[in-house]
């Protein structure tokens, strides 16, 4: 399997963020963001823990009722990263 870039990785990741800055507040699965970007989960899924590393967006691991799920995740922006981007989004469009 070949090599992705990390210029490519980055662009990935960017899509990843501006999709979840369209759905948020609310969190998304994993398997919902790879399908939204047309990516294998398994890929996606270590682009999102990279970006928990970087604090740039969190994992939700409990469902509304407070059970914590076995094996899936539910990913949202940090909110000082959803009011950074907001706030770039609103100036482009002035």
């Amino acid at each position: 399997m070949p090599r992705i870039s990390q210029t490519k990785k980055d662009k990935i990741s960017e899509q990843i963020l501006h999709y979840l800055f369209t759905v948020s507040p609310n969190p998304k699965f994993t398997s919902e963001i790879a399908k939204e970007i047309a990516r294998d989960e398994e890929f996606v899924k270590v682009l999102l823990q990279d970006l928990k590393l970087k604090k740039i967006v969190s994992e939700v691991n409990k469902n509304a009722e407070g059970n914590v799920y076995s094996k899936r995740k539910r990913w949202l922006l940090t909110s000082e990263v959803f009011q950074a981007y907001q706030k770039h989004q609103t100036k482009r469009f002035l």
